[in-house]
């Protein structure tokens, strides 16, 4: 008899289930999808390309969007100050959004995984050290680690180095070094659990080293949870992003973001302009309330008490 491949298995499984049963769910990553894949392919799907400076006019500055009186429908949801088609800039600003969110979730869920991993299991002055570092990390907001850890490594790079790329790669490593303790706090409390189990004991007895112990073993064990947190702190590392975009201090007007184009808007919202600061919110509000509802279908489907 075949064996089922590994996409008939999830088809089959519990977690499938749940999420075809689940109206919520399938809404929210619909939604998230076709957000994601208008980032992604933006250069294809875009009408405009709002870095093609040649294309831009100052003429078209400033338009409603199409179903005002003065709108024009080569440009759906309006134009900027710099006559960039509004639409056109969502889609490659949900990018580097998308890019930031992501990378610093990842980079957070490795440093934190890892210290977690490595307090949880050796104990001892080690676990101390590192879990005095997670609680006075805690006891500041992370926005405000991601705009001290920003500013010290923008004043310590020289003012050459100062491109876009590497503003986005600082508030990548501002925002995931401000937002590891929590998966190093979930990781500490599995391993505890995990490493008084008997088939840790067994590695042991049998001489295996204790990083393979923690790689091999410990470390598929407690993947549920962080998974979960991953899931839902992409939403809040795009927040981040967004937040500190709009204070000036994250990713550089040259490459905007949804943050920037929130930020450049508001400046015109009082003439009118509404478009500038709804639009590029509306956005924002729909991935990350995307990402979370996502977030929050696949903890309760992970939970074993609530099935």
């Amino acid at each position: 008899m075949a064996q089922p491949t590994a996409l008939r298995r999830f088809l089959g499984g519990d977690l499938f289930f749940s999420f075809r049963n689940n109206p919520v769910a399938i809404g929210a990553f619909v939604v998230a999808l076709v957000m994601i894949l208008g980032a992604v392919f933006a250069p294809w799907v875009a009408p405009h390309n709002p870095y093609d400076l040649a294309s831009l006019t100052l003429n078209d500055s400033l338009l409603p969007p199409v179903w005002q009186a003065d709108g024009r429908t080569q440009y759906l949801l309006g134009t900027d100050d710099q006559g960039r088609d509004v639409l056109s800039t969502i889609l490659y600003g949900s990018r580097i959004s998308l890019l930031v969110g992501v990378a610093s979730v990842v980079l957070a869920m490795v440093l934190g995984i890892a210290l977690g991993l490595l307090s949880g299991y050796l104990g001892g002055r080690l676990d101390a050290f590192i879990m005095r570092v997670a609680d006075v990390q805690l006891s500041f907001p992370a926005i405000l680690i991601a705009l001290l850890i920003d500013g010290v490594a923008r004043a310590l790079l020289p003012r050459d180095a100062h491109t876009d790329w590497m503003a986005i790669a600082v508030l990548v490593g501002a925002i995931g070094l401000a937002n590891w303790v929590q998966y190093a706090r979930t990781v500490r409390g599995s391993t505890l659990v995990e490493k008084s189990k008997e088939y840790v004991q067994a590695a042991r007895v049998i001489g295996v080293p204790p990083w393979k112990i923690m790689v091999r073993h410990v470390l598929p064990n407690v993947l549920g949870p962080v998974l979960v947190i991953a899931t839902i702190n992409v939403a809040t590392a795009i927040i981040t992003e967004a937040t500190l975009s709009f204070l000036g201090v994250g990713v550089p007007p040259t490459s905007p973001s949804l943050g920037t184009m929130i930020n450049t808007g508001n400046n015109f919202l009082y003439s009118g302009e509404w478009w500038l600061v709804v639009l590029p919110g509306l956005a924002l509000v729909l991935l990350c309330m995307s990402v979370n509802l996502l977030g929050d279908w696949l903890r309760d489907a992970l939970n074993p008490k609530l099935q």
